[in-house]
Order: C-alpha cells, then sequence, then structure tokens
C-alpha cells in the first residue's frame, strides 16, 4: 500500500513566490499547485474498494467543507480544503467505510468554521457528527500548561476512540498529512509537532498494528527532530541498497525457487528497514551502522498457517539458522494482533537474512493494523463492537483507556499515555497458566498490579518459577510468577511508584497512597474534633455534622475531618458550624489540649527508618500523619507535644524543644500526645548530639565505636573545627528510647577525646 504524497516542490511555491526586495521587487514565478481531488474523483476511489458506496454523502460532505472553509488557507498558501481532501485520500487507500471519509471532509469544521455539531447531525446523521466531534480539540481550555493541555486533548481523543475507532483513523491520517507538509510550519511549532508525533502518535498507530503508517510518522519526525542524522543514514541506506542489489534479488530468487520446488507457493519480497528504526537500534544498542546485520528483511506470504510452518521448515533445512533469532507470533500474537514467523538465517554469501513468514490476511493485518478489518461489509456490525470481537489491539485501547482516565491530573495521564505505548513486550504465567503480557523490563509489581489491584496492592513477596525473589525482579519471557500476599497490608509502600514500569501500577499505587494519607488526615481530623467537644463539654455527632456540611462547604463528614487533620480547617470552624454559640475559650500555653489520647505506636518495619520525616506511625484506632522534630527528634521517654502543621499531620516535639516557642501564639495547633510502644517490637527513633572532640588521629573512631557498641545507628554526621585543638562533631543517631540515649552519651563523655557531649533539641 501506498500512501499519496504531494511533491514538496509543488508545495513551495506559494511561500516562494511573495519574497520581495526593498528597493527593486523581484517577481519570482509562481510553481504549479498540485491539483486538489475532484468530487468525481473521490467517488472513485471509494467505489473502487466499496461498490456500494453512497455517492449523494459523499458529494454533500465535499461541498459543506470547502464551502464551509471557504477561503482559508494553510500555512503553504494551499486553500485549507486541500488538507480534509488530501487525509480522506488517505483513508481510501486504507479502503476505510463511507462515514469515515465523511468524517476526514468534516473533521476541522466545527473547530475552524462557523458548522456546529448539532448543524452537522442535522444534515448527515448523528453518527459523522459523533466522529466529527471526537475529532475536535478542546476550545477555550484554561490549563496551566502547554503539556496539561495537550493531556486534556489526549484524553478527549482516546475516549473518542475507545467509543469509535474510526475517530483514531482520521485521526492518524490528519496527523500523517500535517507532518507530510511541516516544512511550511514555522521552526519552533515544526519541533513541537514532531516530538508530539513521535511520543504519542506513531507508537498508538503502532500499538493498533499500522507499521506502515507508523514508519512514515517516526520518518517525517526524525527528518524534523535530527535532519543531520537522517541525512547520513539515508546516505548509507543508498549505498549499501546500490552496493547489495544483485544479492537481493539473488535472496528473493533463491528463497521462490527453494519453496516452489517444495510444492508450496510464496510470495516473496526484499524490504528495507526505515531510517528511525536504524537509528534507535544504533542507539539502542551503541554500535555502528556496519555491524547492523538485518538492515534488509524479507517477507515469504503463503496461503495458509500450515504453509507457514512448512515454509519454516524449508528454510530452515536449506540455510543455517541464527541462533536465538526464531520467535512464533502466530501461536502467540502481539497485542496489536501482529502475527508471523520471525528467523534469521545464513543465506547466500555468507549474509544474515532476516524473514518474516505469514499468510496474506497477516500480511494485511501487519500493515494495515485495525484498518485491515473490513468495516464497510454487510453484517459487520459497527466498528466498535467488530472490533470487540476481532482485534486484541482495540482491546487493549480500551483496557488502556480505562486505566489512563482514573489519572489524577492531566500531566499525570499524559505520562502514563507515553509508558503505556512505548514498550515492547514480554509474556509470563500466573501458577494456574493465565498469559499476562507486560511491557519490556516489568517486574513482579507490574504483574501483580496487572493480575488484580488487590493483588499489586497486598503483595509482600514471590515466587519467580518456584524460587523466592524480590518484588523488583525484572521478568523475562516464559517466566512463572507466583505473587505472596498478606492481608496486613492494605496499602503499598509509595516507593514501589518509582519502580513500577506499567502505567497501571503506577496509577493504582498512586491512587491507594492518596487513599492511605487521607485516611490518616480523616483519623487525625476525628481525634482533634472530638477532643475539642469533649473539654467544651458539648455533645458530638455525626448526624449533626452532616446538617452543618453546608456551613463549612464539604459534602462528607469525611471531607471536613480530612480538612481539620490536614489544618484547613479548625476544629473550632467545626463546633462553630454545629453549634452557632460555641465560643472557643483561649489556653495557657502548657495548658494545651490536655489528655488528648492520641497514642503513638511505631509501625513495625523490616528495616528501621533511616530519616526522622514522614516516618508511618499508627494509633489505636488508625494511622496519623506524623513526623519528628527535623533538628533533634524525639526518643521514647521524652515528654512530647504534638503541633500540627497544615497539608503535612502532626511533627512530634520533646516539651523541652526551643523551638516550641515558634507556636505560642498559636494555641489551637498544639496537641499533648503519649508514647505507646510495644515492648515485643523495639524500634528506633531519631534524636541528636553535639559532641566537642579533642583534634586528633582516630577520634572520630573512636565515637563511632563507642555508638556502634551500645546499638545505636549513625543516621548524619557534619564536623566544624571550632580552635586548632578541638572540632564539633554533630551526630544524628537512632536510639530505641531515652535510657538508650542517655547510655551513649554516659559512654562518650568517659572517653578522653571528649571534652563535652550533649543531646540537642530542635
Amino acid at each position: 500500500m501506498v500512501y499519496r504524497r504531494r511533491r514538496l516542490t509543488q508545495m513551495q511555491a506559494a511561500t516562494e513566490s511573495v519574497a520581495v526586495a526593498p528597493t527593486a521587487p523581484v517577481a519570482r514565478p509562481a510553481k504549479p499547485r498540485a491539483r486538489m481531488m475532484r468530487q468525481y474523483d473521490l467517488v472513485e476511489r471509494v467505489r473502487s474498494y466499496n461498490p456500494n458506496t453512497n455517492e449523494d454523502l459523499l458529494n454533500r460532505a465535499y461541498v459543506y467543507a470547502m464551502k464551509a472553509h471557504g477561503s482559508q488557507t494553510r500555512a503553504s498558501g494551499d486553500p485549507y480544503f486541500s488538507h480534509p481532501l488530501e487525509v480522506a485520500a488517505i483513508l481510501t487507500d486504507l479502503k476505510l467505510d463511507d462515514a469515515t471519509i465523511v468524517a476526514a471532509l468534516l473533521h476541522d469544521t466545527i473547530e475552524d468554521t462557523e458548522a456546529t455539531r448539532a448543524e452537522i447531525d442535522q444534515i448527515f446523521g448523528p453518527e459523522i457528527g459523533a466522529l466529527v466531534e471526537g475529532l475536535t480539540k478542546l476550545k477555550r481550555l484554561e490549563l496551566v500548561s502547554r503539556e496539561a493541555k495537550q493531556a486534556e486533548n489526549l484524553r478527549k481523543l482516546l475516549l473518542a476512540i475507545a467509543d469509535d475507532v474510526r475517530v483514531l483513523l482520521v485521526k492518524l491520517a490528519d496527523r500523517l498529512h500535517n507532518m507530510r507538509t511541516l516544512e511550511f510550519v514555522p521552526p519552533e511549532s515544526r519541533r513541537r509537532i514532531a516530538e508530539e508525533t513521535l511520543d504519542i502518535y506513531a507508537p498508538l498507530a503502532g500499538r493498533m498494528g499500522m507499521q506502515e503508517m507508523r514508519e512514515e510518522l517516526e520518518d517525517l519526525s526524525f527528518r524534523t527532530l535530527d535532519p543531520e542524522a537522517y541525512s547520513v543514514v539515508m546516505q548509507r541506506l543508498d549505498a549499501l541498497a546500490e552496493r547489495n542489489r544483485n544479492l537481493i534479488g539473488e535472496i528473493e530468487a533463491q528463497l521462490s525457487n527453494n519453496l516452489r520446488h517444495r510444492g508450496l507457493g510464496a510470495r516473496v519480497y526484499g524490504r528495507r528497514k526505515k531510517p528511525f528504526s536504524i537509528w534507535t537500534k544504533m542507539e539502542r544498542k551503541s554500535v555502528g551502522f556496519e555491524q547492523l546485520s538485518d538492515i534488509f528483511g524479507f517477507r515469504v506470504v503463503v496461503n495458509d498457517i500450515e504453509a507457514c510452518y512448512r515454509a519454516l521448515g524449508i528454510v530452515h533445512t536449506t540455510w543455517p539458522v541464527v541462533p536465538g533469532r526464531f520467535k512464533d507470533y502466530i501461536s502467540t500474537p502481539k497485542q496489536n494482533d501482529y502475527r508471523s514467523i520471525h528467523t534469521t538465517v545464513i543465506g547466500p554469501g555468507n549474509q544474515r537474512a532476516e524473514l518474516q513468514i505469514r499468510t496474506e490476511a497477516m500480511d494485511q493485518i501487519a500493515e494495515r493494523g485495525i484498518a485491515a478489518h473490513v468495516f464497510y461489509k454487510e453484517g459487520a456490525g459497527s466498528p466498535t463492537e467488530f472490533l470487540k470481537r476481532e482485534s486484541n489491539a482495540f482491546a487493549w485501547l480500551r483496557h488502556t483507556v480505562g486505566i489512563l482516565s482514573e489519572s489524577a491530573n492531566p500531566e499525570e495521564f499524559l505520562e502514563h499515555t507515553k509508558l503505556e505505548l512505548f514498550h515492547d513486550q514480554v509474556f509470563c504465567f500466573t501458577p494456574k497458566g493465565k498469559l499476562i503480557a507486560l511491557p519490556r523490563h516489568a517486574n513482579v509489581i507490574d504483574f501483580a498490579y496487572a493480575v488484580h489491584t488487590d493483588v499489586g496492592n497486598s503483595a509482600v513477596g514471590c515466587k519467580i518459577n518456584g524460587k523466592f525473589s524480590p518484588l523488583s525482579s525484572e521478568l523475562q519471557n516464559g517466566d512463572e510468577v507466583e505473587v505472596l500476599t498478606s492481608e496486613a497490608q492494605s496499602a503499598p509502600p509509595s516507593a514501589w511508584e518509582t519502580l513500577a514500569v506499567t502505567g497501571k501500577a503506577r496509577a493504582a499505587i498512586r491512587r491507594a497512597t492518596r487513599t492511605a494519607v487521607r485516611d490518616q488526615y480523616v483519623g487525625l481530623g476525628r481525634r482533634i474534633v472530638e477532643r475539642l467537644f469533649e473539654r467544651a463539654k458539648i455533645e458530638y455527632a455525626d448526624d449533626k455534622l452532616k446538617g452543618a456540611l453546608p456551613r463549612l462547604a464539604r459534602t462528607s463528614i469525611e471531607d471536613v475531618m480530612a480538612a481539620v487533620g490536614r489544618g484547613e480547617i479548625k476544629a473550632s470552624h467545626v463546633a462553630r458550624a454545629m453549634y452557632p454559640d460555641y465560643k472557643e475559650e483561649r489556653v495557657a500555653r502548657y495548658g494545651i489540649k490536655k489528655g488528648l489520647a492520641a497514642k503513638l505506636k511505631e509501625k513495625v518495619a523490616s528495616e528501621p527508618p533511616r530519616t526522622p520525616v514522614a516516618i508511618p506511625i499508627r494509633g489505636i484506632n488508625s494511622d496519623l500523619p506524623v513526623k519528628f522534630a527535623p533538628n533533634g527528634g524525639a526518643v521514647p521517654g521524652d515528654r512530647i507535644v504534638g503541633i500540627v502543621t497544615p497539608g503535612e499531620g502532626i511533627t512530634i516535639y520533646p516539651i523541652q524543644a526551643p523551638a516550641l516557642k515558634d507556636f505560642e501564639e498559636e494555641p489551637e495547633r498544639w496537641l499533648d500526645v503519649r508514647w505507646d510502644i510495644e515492648d515485643t517490637a523495639p524500634q528506633r527513633f531519631p534524636a541528636r548530639i553535639r559532641v566537642e572532640n579533642v583534634n586528633e588521629p582516630g577520634a572520630l573512631a573512636q565515637i563511632a565505636t563507642v555508638i556502634a557498641e551500645h546499638d545505636g545507628n549513625i543516621d548524619n554526621i557534619s564536623m566544624q573545627r571550632r580552635s586548632p585543638d578541638f572540632t564539633e562533631t554533630t551526630i544524628d543517631l537512632e536510639v530505641y528510647d531515652l535510657k538508650h540515649l542517655s547510655a551513649i552519651l554516659a559512654q562518650l563523655r568517659a572517653k578522653a577525646v571528649v571534652a563535652r557531649v550533649e543531646r540537642v533539641n530542635g
């Protein structure tokens, strides 16, 4: 299949004819424009593959679009109407149905003319109206960044595609023609459009199996983004093709003859890889052009699947096989419906020849993807319903849209879209034999979320091929993976997001993390509110708070409690919303909210926390968002107080911390808290000490030895020379409790190299 391409020399005429000199105008003769496709040309192109085409519909759409665009012109100077005509021409090469061709003619009318969806529905019907609207960008969208706007447009497009795949086909054809005429666009826009094409539209075409369109989009983008590299690769390719011209014909002839002599008819043809594909392979493998062995490939097209395997046997018994280069995508098709047998042999002249063996139907799908499915035949039903039954690629798209639609913001959506589009695949199995397709470089975390979100959230370990392995283990083709789960883990560690590869896993981890953090704030907010009501000796009830929700501008009790926990709403505001006569009583600095039962319990971890921030701490009934004072921490045995920081939760300070003076005028932020530590599960807590030691060799080693011998953990050290003879060393420690810290301080004071040691309180 060959797409219709307008010659660049013809497209340059308009821009060259307007060049003028300041003093003596010079008129350059305009080069002839390419003739626009006429109505009868369009009808004949469609009739060539669909004799039952609706000529009246095509003619009406042609005239309507031409009148709607009127005198509009493109950057090249051509009439704007030439663009939808070229898009329609590309789609006739793909042999698409009348509605798709009409949508191509009308695809810019709602966005760029006075036409409306209602008018198009009335003239052409709601089916075509829905297609055109799905292709219309979001207008008047007030978003922070260009990336956000791009993501929102992409989100709308993908949702429209999930409803009707023909939206994608028109959009890809639209992008292809825009890329073919990209030289008329200003340089800064040209680069942005090429990057967007390479990031989104080319991979999307590939995911839909439309390999020929993907390759042209990639090469046009490559030529724009790196013209020097494109030129070099093309020169090398042309030189290689000229040098091996006879060899390619010889391999084709030998393949055809060998198959024919064995009674197998086949169509054999050679094909060279595209410049972008070659360039990316050179970069990925860090090799030079001369080291590539599969620049030329050969396709063997036979009548049926049985003939594919017969052809494979003939090829393998005729020429030596290159080990590790055999792949059977007939028995295990790719997710984009691609099916072929791949093998590489040492052919004539000791040249490697990469072969792809497939049937005619497989060849059509390999080149045209979902467009190879005949939409216009009677009995096929709607394209969407038809592809639900027939196409794995479309099933992947609908599944992906479902995942991506849960993204929290536009940039996150765009990130996940690119992740889902770009990766090649590995195929793994559950212990029950279910096949799970994942991107290359995916790990067990991705596998767990591919099985089910609940499996991913509760995963604590795994077995790969029967052997215990880390959850971060990268998976290989054919691995059997058993995910070990625990009901005790309701949410995954937030750090998993950086380990996950798939958009689904990242989105689920992010969502679970947000839910867990919200639950923490809800629990904290409820404790603060209930304690205030208890101190004020007024009754609190959820039912009464429900009636006050409008006054707090919240829709649920959980929203109110989370806002209180985050410090966005004061507990006194909740009381005043429920009891308008309530008056807040200010309390003295250390009379703060006595007796609040905010018991703190360290979460048991496999390793001690490495930093004093964002340590997950659980109360009796729910998790609380807690961290320790940044300049000194706090340890069990200290009298402690909590300070509520908006958006951050509670910060725990020792009662003697000088930093508490900063909060004297904000008594509503103070919380009394107390330790609730399990003796059976000792954990470490952060503390800071300052040591003034003699400046002599081995002094720091002696200090570190004392700490290590007493089972303390050094988290950070900073040193400052106070005088020629003494150094001040500040050490962040992790200890079990105040008794443990005091023992370390006592042993340090006994060392001759230590002049003074004291604890630092933030």
